[in-house]
């Protein structure tokens, strides 16, 4: 029997590769995707706020960095600013933090996969997109034991392998997917709420 469960939001964690691979991703997806997008990709603590608008110009989502205490509302991506950490609040807000950083990374994908798990259990969609180190591998077994939904891009398919490899190796995972695959089955999953 097919899975009836509805989807609240998406996380997405992406380390080196990734501006590359969030244009062809969320360019991907159709204007009225119905469901709010929280990224974090990897960024240098200096890089200021260029990510959201070489962004906008790949996609026809709305785009915008996040802001303390904001409620993610569909059809909206939502990006971590950089040097602060991005966490989903149990009421579902969007909370940043100066915390220390997780795994040498501020923004910490595992900091917002383990907030988001704890604040929506299996209303969330995790995905793991190119990179080179192992942020994110724990939030995402975590994601999966909360009873949410994981999806890795193929190593063999991504620019940097390897957080995509350890992501697998961690286990956990319900989609290994091509690049090119991934809008689509968030697509799916979005409208039906169950698995393929």
């Amino acid at each position: 029997m097919a899975d009836q469960r509805r989807y609240q939001l998406i996380v997405v964690g992406v380390s080196a590769g990734g501006l590359e691979a969030l244009k062809h991703l969320l360019g991907a997806l159709p204007a009225n995707f119905p469901l709010p997008i929280v990224i974090v990709q990897h960024l240098r603590p200096d890089s200021g706020s260029t990510l959201a608008p070489c962004l906008q110009n790949s996609c026809t989502i709305p785009l915008k960095e996040a802001e303390e205490g904001e409620r993610p509302l569909p059809g909206m991506i939502y990006l971590a600013p950089a040097n602060y950490h991005l966490l989903v609040e149990r009421d579902g807000t969007l909370a940043l933090t100066v915390d220390p950083p997780v795994r040498y990374a501020r923004p910490s994908i595992d900091v917002l996969f383990d907030s988001a798990s704890d604040a929506l259990g299996r209303a969330l969609i995790g995905v793991i997109l190119t990179g080179a180190n192992d942020d994110g591998s724990a939030g995402l077994q975590r994601i999966r034991a909360g009873g949410g939904t994981t999806i890795v891009q193929d190593p063999a398919d991504a620019e940097v392998p390897q957080m995509p490899l350890n992501a697998l190796q961690a286990g956990g995972i319900d989609y290994v997917l091509q690049l090119a695959r991934i809008p689509e089955v968030l697509c799916t999953l979005a409208t039906t709420g169950g698995r393929q």
